[in-house]
């Protein structure tokens, strides 16, 4: 019997091939590497594919691979609640262009997320209606996740908000 995760796959491939660099399903994590530039059409076929119903974005974080290029990856993972399971994408993104698509249209629970990981890397969110910092304030200089931040660096001081 095929493995869920393995079947999304293979929907994926069926229906998206042109956006589907590699595949795997190790040890029960079906994974997918995508194009960047096809973010939303993969997110709505997980999303609105019957067959898949991906109706959860649960995480979405990056990973900053300093030394490849591509430099970032940006790491989506989706949940099926109608068949309790899951599916991780992942994207890579290039340092000058340091951006991809938004999914908040399709996936609500992105808003903070892309917030989040525009905050600590620097990866902009083509789309979000509020892409600011998160977890920083917003005079805060540069993304202390990237591993080119230097740890020593000196913030700007704030004073209190009224």
């Amino acid at each position: 019997m095929e493995d869920y995760g393995s079947q999304a796959l293979r929907r994926l491939l069926e229906a998206l091939s042109d956006a589907v660099l590699e595949t795997h399903a190790k040890l029960g994590d079906a994974t997918a590497q995508i194009d960047a530039s096809r973010i939303v059409d993969v997110a709505r076929l997980l999303r609105d594919d019957p067959d898949l119903q991906f109706e959860m974005l649960t995480d979405l974080t990056c990973v900053d691979y300093i030394e490849q290029q591509p430099r970032f990856e940006v790491v989506y993972h989706f949940y099926s609640v109608a068949r309790n399971r899951r599916v991780r994408i992942k994207a890579r993104v290039a340092a000058d262009v340091c951006q991809i698509d938004s999914l908040i249209d399709l996936y609500p629970s992105a808003d903070w997320m892309e917030r989040e990981v525009w905050d600590m890397y620097g990866v902009r969110f083509e789309g979000h209606p509020d892409l600011r910092r998160l977890l920083l304030y917003e005079e805060f200089e540069g993304h202390p996740l990237r591993k080119d931040y230097p740890k020593e660096r000196r913030q700007p001081l704030v004073g209190p908000r009224n």
